[in-house]
């Protein structure tokens, strides 16, 4: 009898998307949509646009008090963030 190399559909989905380069746009999209779950709805409220460029997650904002408040809170966002997507995917916070 052989043994038979047996993988989950995810892994075998998260492999071809890798070896096809969409893994990092695919996980850059859903951080972006994360924003407003992880920020919660009061902050949600405020936010004008959300991108990613050079792994950093750009919010732009239209209260400066909750930009600066926010500014003092990057880091743990930036870890909330990634932890909910399961990757790292970005490595700063810049508001605007």
């Amino acid at each position: 009898m052989f043994k038979r190399d047996v993988l989950p559909i995810r892994d075998l989905i998260l492999r071809n998307l890798r070896e096809q380069g969409l893994e990092t746009p695919l996980l850059q999209k859903r951080l972006v949509e994360a924003w407003p779950t992880v920020a919660g709805p009061l902050i949600e409220r405020y936010t004008l646009n959300t991108y990613i460029q050079n792994q950093t997650l750009v919010v732009h904002l239209s209260s400066p008090a909750l930009r600066a408040e926010l500014s003092m809170r990057r880091r743990e966002f930036v870890t909330r963030l990634n932890e909910y997507v399961g990757n790292q995917v970005i490595a700063d916070i810049r508001f605007c």
